[in-house]
């Protein structure tokens, strides 16, 4: 309200400046979300490495050579020559040496039980990571209003991760059954929540980058076709990497190694002989790399007519986000073929791995920028 000034107030005197009322939005504790974000950065490169050390691990087949699970004590490695003979003879026990590494002393199975030690103990650093980081910022009070439950089920995956593990790991550890490998369909579930973990990482450290005040102003905005389109794009990509976990289990990338014939013809041979019918679906080698290939394909083509409208974005930064998302998806098809045409060797099967997760990034990326704008000027700098 406007107050009556002295007849000889001096214009230009100091006044009191009304401050502005601050609403829901700045409501509630802020947190500490560079540091948080920090910290979620760091567990990021944390389950990556881990995604790439698993797949070394089964590309090695090195998974079942710690036949037991021990989450505690499973920490220590054998320390002494009695140590290793009493592991290597567990070894020894399963399906796996008996019938496809009987030749294997117990210098070679150094090599393996290695692999698979490590896989594990990255596991249990991630979590460490996870118990530290969280309980640190929840005892400091400086998780922001909201972000509590969210951190929280990271370590819950984290945990159910771990339990997933161990059951396909399970499954190979056999005696008497001819089982030589892990069952397939386990071993995708465990690199598909491997993905959900990523996922889910990567939008918290999207959202924490930002405040809350500028999310809000930003949804306003939001480009509901593209996002639709994108979390569209995401879906099918997560297909692709579940079925891609199939091809891995039962080794099909190493079954057909010609391209983009399959044994000379479009559809491989023998592609349904296995009892009952539904397992050629997800263990027959050549069925499977044919669905790997096709969905690979179509996830393609559907990745260009999501670029196309990523084009149209009224936002540079959107713009740039689905360009780069495609740039990755389409070098990522030509690593999948060098992957089958050099019989997914150990170095290009890991960066097509590898090249996986950063298209998994990268879309979600755009789907977080079309779903939350970032407002531009008209010569490119932020509004």
């Amino acid at each position: 309200m406007a107050t009556n000034r002295k007849l000889f107030e001096e214009v230009g005197a100091d006044t009191a400046k009304p401050v502005a009322a601050t609403g829901v939005i700045d409501a509630g504790r802020g947190g500490a979300r560079a540091a948080i974000r920090k910290w979620l950065f760091l567990l990021f490169g944390l389950v990556f490495l881990m995604i790439l050390v698993g797949g070394a691990t089964r590309l090695t087949d090195s998974g079942l050579s710690i036949t037991e699970w021990r989450p505690l004590t499973g920490a220590m490695p054998p320390l002494n020559e009695a140590d290793w003979t009493s592991e290597f003879a567990k070894y020894q026990e399963i399906d796996e040496f008996r019938l496809q590494n009987s030749w294997m002393t117990l210098v070679d199975f150094k090599v393996i039980y290695w692999w698979e030690w490590g896989h594990r103990q990255l596991g249990r650093v991630i979590g460490l990571v996870w118990a530290i980081g969280f309980f640190w910022f929840l005892l400091r009070r400086q998780i922001p209003t909201g972000w509590t439950p969210r951190l929280l089920l990271l370590g819950g995956l984290g945990g159910l991760q771990g339990a997933i593990g161990w059951w396909m790991v399970s499954s190979g550890v056999t005696s008497g059954t001819a089982t030589t490998d892990v069952h397939s369909a386990r071993l995708a579930t465990h690199l598909g929540l491997a993905f959900v973990i990523m996922g889910f990482i990567t939008w918290y450290a999207l959202g924490l980058g930002r405040t809350e005040r500028d999310l809000m102003q930003a949804r306003r905005a939001k480009e509901g076709k593209l996002y639709g389109l994108s979390t569209g794009l995401l879906h099918f990509a997560f297909l692709q990497i579940i079925i891609g976990a199939l091809v891995a289990g039962i080794d099909a990338g190493r079954t057909y190694t010609d391209w983009p014939l399959m044994a000379g013809q479009f559809f491989p041979p023998q592609s349904f002989v296995l009892e009952p019918f539904w397992k050629n679906f997800i263990e027959n080698p050549g069925l499977v790399q044919f669905i790997h290939r096709m969905t690979g394909y179509a996830l393609f083509a559907f990745a260009i007519v999501v670029w196309l409208r990523g084009r149209r974005s009224a936002h540079p930064n959107t713009r740039f986000a689905f360009n780069a998302a495609f740039a990755a998806i389409s070098l990522q098809v030509v690593l999948g073929i060098a992957t089958v045409l050099y019989e997914a060797i150990l170095p290009v099967a890991l960066m097509h791995q590898g090249l996986a997760v950063l298209c998994w990034v990268l879309i979600l990326r755009a789907r977080h920028l079309s779903l939350y704008p970032i407002a531009t000027s008209l010569r490119g700098a932020k509004a």
